[in-house]
């Protein structure tokens, strides 16, 4: 076995230590590790396999040192700049951020999907946005089976996506919930907002990211042109809505289907229940007390859309920090090893 080495960008964020604590559950044959952030986080302490590692500040020379492999998850600004860096110096980049998605050159992957796209990679290999990732891993079957033609997605996102700011927009809310008010009184925002434009406490938010000229979030529209990409169809009729909602951490997505061809329900529930990655609660549904530190994705509630000839609604689940970020850029590294050193 080589000598691997492995770079964290962006170690000390919400995903950076979800990405801490997938690997010390995973234990993968790393044989060393460096971690990078900002100068305001340089010089923190962070533990890994019972070793005490200094965060330290990224700078144009932290790639000299020959890293394999890095992980990017300290926003599209910073990819932008230190990824081509990374790859100049030989190391083989996965970055969270949503920059590099969308370039044609750069392999846009979910592992139960689509990995063998990762093996085209010129240096760099995009993850997924986090709705998109849980939503694909249930498509995929589908379109592989019956043909997609049309998706509707509904999303219902928890504020763990937003980060350390949004989810302490949501602790800061419920510190300083008004017990006393009837339900027809607006709690007071007593506190100051980190993240969101209104509070999310009793609240929910159909505004992720900007908002576009063309009346949709950049949120929607990574979903939407994300999932064109993932399933290799740049045609694929698509529309969103996504919504923030009072839920600390797992997303949850209404998604319904067109499919172009005939299905027989008990068949299709037979393919997702089979499929990589799923768990099909076809008794009961899920919710975030399933997928809540999970790396699965649940499926539940799959029943025919009587509106149209070919059609299905399911509620899928997941943890957007481990499967919608962490876990999934670990398991693209995991196979990345196994293609180069095993």
């Amino acid at each position: 076995m080589n000598n691997i080495k492995l770079a964290i960008v962006g170690a000390t964020g919400l995903v950076g230590q979800t990405i801490i604590k997938v690997l010390e559950e995973k234990k993968l044959s790393i044989n060393e590790y460096a971690f990078f952030a900002s100068s305001k986080s340089a010089g923190k302490k962070l533990n890994l396999l019972g070793n005490t590692y200094i965060v330290k500040e990224l700078t144009y020379s932290s790639f000299d040192s020959n890293f394999n492999f890095a992980i990017f998850s300290a926003g599209g600004n910073v990819s932008k700049e230190f990824a081509p860096i990374a790859v100049s110096k030989g190391c083989t980049v996965i970055d969270n951020s949503s920059y590099f998605r969308m370039d044609p050159n750069v392999p846009l992957v979910v592992p139960e999907v689509n990995f063998s796209d990762a093996n085209k990679n010129t240096g760099i290999i995009a993850n997924p946005n986090c709705s998109t990732i849980q939503a694909v891993v249930a498509l995929k079957p589908l379109d592989d089976k019956y043909k997609i033609k049309r998706i509707v997605y509904n999303t219902y996102q928890a504020v763990s996506g937003a980060g350390y700011k949004g989810v302490n927009d949501l602790k800061n809310g419920i510190e300083n919930f008004d017990k006393e008010l009837s339900i027809f009184e607006n709690q007071k925002t007593s506190y100051e907002l980190q993240k969101f434009n209104v509070s999310i406490f009793n609240n929910c938010i159909p505004h992720i990211d900007m908002l576009l000229d063309n009346g949709y979030s950049k949120e929607e529209e990574k979903m939407i042109n994300e999932t064109r990409k993932i399933l290799n169809n740049p045609n694929l009729k698509i529309t969103a809505t996504t919504v923030r909602v009072p839920v600390l951490n797992s997303h949850c997505e209404s998604i319904n289907v067109e499919l172009e061809n005939e299905f027989k329900l008990e068949e299709l529930k037979q393919i997702l229940k089979k499929s990589p990655g799923v768990v099909l609660k076809d008794d009961d549904y899920p919710t975030t007390l399933d997928s809540n530190n999970n790396d699965n994705v649940f499926i539940g509630r799959v029943r025919r859309d009587f509106s149209v000839p070919s059609g299905i609604n399911f509620w899928v689940v997941a943890d957007n920090l481990r499967k919608g970020a962490a876990s999934n850029a670990i398991q693209i590294l995991e196979g990345l090893i196994r293609k180069s050193f095993c």
